[in-house]
């Protein structure tokens, strides 16, 4: 199928799920959020909005989740009834389901977000009561917000916690799994992602890009000792 079949095709899909973010939400009511994205607009890929449980609105960031999603490409899959956190607190059930054409491209992702706090509230108390213990999974927080650098950011924020030194600090070996792990979750398919990581990281564009490509080939290739630092 020529491009702007598919291209029309995918338009038609978005089109005819537009109502459907309003009916879930109706059916569901106020604790539930639906979230349609378009991913070939990735910056400002909400393209339908209902509910608040996130606070998105239409021509919103995807979150990392969907960075996630867009880093898979067509190996994506659906991410059912998963737990999450926003950077308030509130605890979310999830479900990302990804939208594909005929073709078996993945280009969007339809996205219920149900905010179970008071639940889990409930949940806890009972317990409580009851004499049971706490338990002690902890739940993964996730950014949620209207602008991609905000999201961008957050991961970044999210991977300096986990390493006991700056970048400086960083042998080489860490430097380049810190790119592998960023590419990983998606960050560089956002337009201007890998300025915003040289800044964050004090070091030059270029150097960004060295380091990304020496992390793909050795992700690609195991045994490549990549370039040099």
């Amino acid at each position: 199928m020529a491009g702007q079949d598919l291209d029309a095709e995918r338009d038609a899909v978005i089109g005819a799920l537009v109502p459907v973010v309003d009916g879930l939400v109706a059916t569901f009511g106020p604790l539930c959020e639906v979230v349609l994205h378009d991913y070939r607009q990735p910056e400002k890929s909400v393209v339908a909005v209902a509910g608040s449980v996130t606070g998105r609105a239409v021509g919103g960031a995807m979150s990392e989740i969907g960075m996630r999603v867009l880093a898979r490409g067509d190996e994506a899959s659906d991410e059912l009834n998963y737990l999450t956190r926003t950077r308030s607190g509130d605890l979310v059930k999830a479900s990302t389901m990804v939208l594909r054409d005929s073709a078996g491209t993945v280009f969007g992702a339809l996205c219920v977000n149900l905010d179970v706090t008071a639940v889990h509230r409930a949940q806890a108390l009972l317990g409580g009561l009851a004499g049971l213990g706490a338990g002690t999974t902890r739940t993964p927080v996730t950014t949620f917000g209207n602008d991609i650098d905000s999201v961008v950011d957050a991961i970044l924020d999210t991977h300096a916690s986990h390493q006991a030194h700056n970048w400086a600090g960083l042998d080489r070996d860490r430097r380049l799994e810190l790119f592998r792990s960023l590419d990983e979750h998606g960050v560089f398919a956002v337009r201007r992602a890998v300025e915003q990581v040289a800044a964050r990281l004090g070091i030059s564009r270029a150097s960004a890009y060295s380091y990304l490509s020496q992390a793909r080939a050795m992700a690609d290739d195991p045994t490549s000792q990549g370039g040099h630092q």
